[in-house]
């Protein structure tokens, strides 16, 4: 992500909805080198999450983590599989590291980010 980022309303912002989302299952795209395939509870709803984070994550290390998700984003499908959401993550310049964004305490699934 290079140049300064588009400005948005506060109204804007207000629309998206980020909730707490616990990672119940991981596996390997099986036809591309980057993605992951999660399954998350959403605490009302299990969704899948398709995410681009395969060269720095093993997906047995993800399987109980609680991440952040954009929750009212329209489903994409991703190398032939539907993607319901997608996890936050911060990411150095050139994505040589990528680290998911978790939170430190048990918050339930659903849970809204303020």
């Amino acid at each position: 992500m290079s140049g300064q980022p588009e400005v948005i309303t506060f109204d804007e912002f207000l629309k998206v909805k980020l909730r707490v989302a616990r990672i119940l299952e991981a596996c390997e795209h099986p036809d591309a080198d980057k993605l992951l395939i999660l399954k998350v509870d959403m605490g009302t709803e299990e969704r899948q999450i398709v995410a681009g984070i395969k060269k720095h994550y093993r997906p047995e290390d993800l399987v109980g983590k609680n991440i952040i998700v954009v929750a009212n984003l329209a489903p994409r499908k991703m190398r032939g599989y539907e993607s319901q959401g997608m996890l936050l993550a911060a990411c150095t310049p050139g994505d040589s590291d990528i680290v998911v964004l978790t939170t430190d305490r048990d918050i339930p699934p659903g849970s809204g980010v303020a």
